[in-house]
């Protein structure tokens, strides 16, 4: 415990939440309406931001009182406690974006998470399958029955557009075209892009559409949603996992491979074609090149048979290089 804090009763600890959750609740809306960011980004720094409040009131601060000192012993204990770096530098991240909100509100002199240091994050490769991986987990999914079909659409299409989770389970059925052959949809902050989509897909969306949706619909004839429940209703992200946790398992893949592995595949399958990052970055939705840049780290067979290719001085790997790219 940081020296001059004290464990409070719990009617007190109760009161001091209750503050701060009054301006967790304001910067939440803030985030969403003048900031634009997804329901699924606000809700976690809802989360690091009431496991912050929780520390906090324990200690006998509220998030308007609480000093750069006292924040500093949070995030040490974060470490102590075994979080991830890439967790700790979140939940700093969310802080100092709060703090900067009640600054600008008028609610507070100083930011007291600026300047907040966090571990060093080690380089994150993200994992992908391999093309064949992909074929043999694509052919799990057989049969003609109505949950299949979808089942079928859904991973053709996470994998030939690369869309996030959340973006597969948004779609309505008017962000399919299914005869130019493309779809849109919304990205993180409501961004929205429109993302092609091969034959493949096309083709088992056409089957699910035409066979399978509507015998899920059921009823509920005005549902928009493009992937449905058994009970007619939008699939959920948790549905869809564990829809493909099934799938993964028959495949004999890897325990750890998840809705987002599918796209880190899309991503690094493209860039092994020849696909450049620009085009990349745009088919992923990334503001931000240098996020679509870590796919370059997992790819150096590929990029040095271009290199050698396309560069005019450019010889044989040395037998040294070649080892490294094993």
């Amino acid at each position: 415990m940081l020296e001059g804090c004290f464990a409070l009763k719990s009617e007190t600890k109760t009161a001091y939440v209750a503050l701060s959750q009054q301006d967790i609740h304001r910067f939440c809306s803030y985030l969403v309406a003048e900031r634009g960011l997804s329901l699924n980004t606000t809700a976690s720094y809802r989360r690091d931001l009431e496991t912050l409040t929780d520390y906090l009131a324990t200690n006998g601060y509220t998030l308007r009182n609480a000093t750069h000192v006292v924040l500093v012993g949070y995030f040490q204990t974060l470490g102590q406690n075994g979080k991830a770096p890439s967790s700790i530098a979140r939940a700093a991240a969310a802080a100092r974006t709060f703090y900067q909100f009640l600054k600008e509100d008028g609610l507070i002199r100083e930011n007291p998470a600026c300047n907040i240091v966090t571990p060093r994050q080690d380089l994150y490769l993200p994992r992908y399958l391999g093309q064949a991986q992909v074929t043999t987990l694509l052919a799990q999914v057989t049969g003609k029955e109505p949950a299949k079909l979808r089942d079928r659409a859904m991973l053709e299409l996470i994998y030939a557009c690369g869309l996030r989770v959340s973006e597969l389970v948004g779609l309505d059925l008017g962000d399919i075209n299914l005869k130019e052959r493309y779809l849109r949809c919304q990205g993180k902050g409501g961004k929205e892009r429109i993302v092609p989509m091969g034959e493949k897909a096309a083709v088992a969306m056409e089957t699910y559409q035409k066979k399978g949706r509507r015998e899920l619909l059921g009823r509920r004839k005005n549902e928009q949603a493009l992937f449905l429940n058994c009970q007619g209703r939008r699939l959920t992200r948790q549905g869809f996992w564990l829809i493909l946790k099934q799938y993964i398992r028959a495949a004999k893949l890897p325990e750890d491979v998840s809705p987002h592995t599918l796209r880190h595949s899309f991503a690094t399958h493209l860039l092994e074609g020849g696909a450049d990052l620009r085009t990349v970055q745009e088919l992923l939705g990334h503001a931000d090149i240098s996020t679509t840049q870590i796919y370059t780290q997992v790819t150096p067979r590929h990029l040095l048979e271009v290199y050698q290719r396309c560069h005019p001085h450019a010889k044989t790997a040395l037998p040294s290089q070649q080892e490294k790219l094993r």
